[in-house]
């Protein structure tokens, strides 16, 4: 942090952040809060946009284009959170822009909760609880569920949180299959080529795949069908990286067999048509959601902060498109 009577170079904080981290940017570091009026943002601009160095934001709001326009000396982005699709790093990219993230911090609480997601899905628990409250178990039992372990399990997206997915569910004598950009040197799980041949050889596709451009729709509905009527999906990454519509209309149809959801495509909105389906478990998206893991996070995107207003540099950069 800045010390007393250092002059903090100019911070802006873009979109919401965690309560403490916002008062620590406002009292630490003096940052302005960018308006999301639109009229009043375009007075704060035009007030304040040449002093700007340096934005912080996270993963639900991000810079886009226009912002990094309007903003003539900025010289980095620090996100909190590990996904950086809202931010758009071509842009950065070509003013020579740095870029930050908050990854490792997160990996085991977004991987419990797949394992978590994966769980109730199948098991039905969400359902059946709401099933005991509502007063039908005297009724009847709840249905026959399907068993979690002992599943072939698909993964989309083998890096540091799907690994760490693969590796909770190896203890429970599932057989781990994967599609990634590359193969993975030495993973002892099996590499399959495209999504859509990965969703028909499994009973569970988990997808954990970084969002943005490159991964838009990368489940399809080619790939949702490849899955099949007793296949069930677990989405942790992005609400971008399924075709949504396509989802929503296996599921609904019954196309698919479930679906466990931590993630949605416009985000805070939830399709309708899954509200009503006890074979949906919807989330808000609270994958990293503990005390402990957006501390963590609090404390690396003030540490990438301070690096950089000390030094220029970052602690955890991401790759950003150098040139225009």
């Amino acid at each position: 942090m800045t010390s007393p009577g250092q002059t903090p170079a100019a911070v802006l904080q873009v979109g919401p952040l965690k309560p403490s981290l916002q008062d620590t940017l406002h009292t630490s570091y003096g940052a302005s809060v960018l308006p999301t009026d639109p009229a009043e943002r375009a007075a704060f601009l035009a007030a304040h946009a040449e002093d700007v160095t340096v934005a912080v934001t996270s993963g639900r709001t991000g810079v886009d284009a226009a912002l990094i326009d309007a903003l003539p000396r900025l010289a980095a982005i620090v996100n909190f959170g590990v996904g950086y699709d809202t931010t758009d790093v071509h842009a950065a990219g070509a003013r020579g822009i740095a870029v930050s993230n908050t990854p490792d911090v997160l990996t085991d609480c977004v991987a419990d909760t797949a394992v978590g997601l994966m769980i109730d899905t199948l098991r039905g628990f969400s359902a059946s609880d709401r099933f005991v409250r509502a007063g039908r178990w005297p009724a009847g039992n709840y249905p026959l569920t399907r068993q979690a372990s002992d599943t072939r399990v698909g993964i989309i997206g083998l890096g540091r949180i799907g690994s760490a997915i693969a590796h909770r569910l190896t203890a429970f004598g599932c057989a781990i299959s994967y599609h990634n950009r590359r193969q993975v040197p030495d993973s002892p799980f099996t590499y399959v080529g495209s999504p859509q041949e990965l969703a028909a050889g499994v009973d569970v596709l988990v997808v954990a795949a970084a969002g943005g451009s490159q991964t838009r729709h990368l489940v399809d509905a080619a790939t949702l069908a490849a899955l099949g009527p007793h296949g069930y999906l677990i989405n942790v990454a992005r609400g971008s990286v399924i075709d949504e519509d396509a989802l929503v209309a296996a599921l609904v149809d019954g196309r698919l067999a479930g679906a466990g959801l931590d993630v949605f495509a416009h985000e805070p909105e939830v399709p309708e048509a899954l509200l009503g389906l006890d074979n949906v478990v919807l989330l808000p998206h609270v994958g990293s959601a503990t005390v402990q893991t957006r501390a963590a996070m609090e404390d690396l995107t003030l540490r990438n902060l301070d690096s950089f207003l000390t030094s220029g540099e970052l602690v955890t950069p991401v790759p950003v498109p150098s040139g225009v």
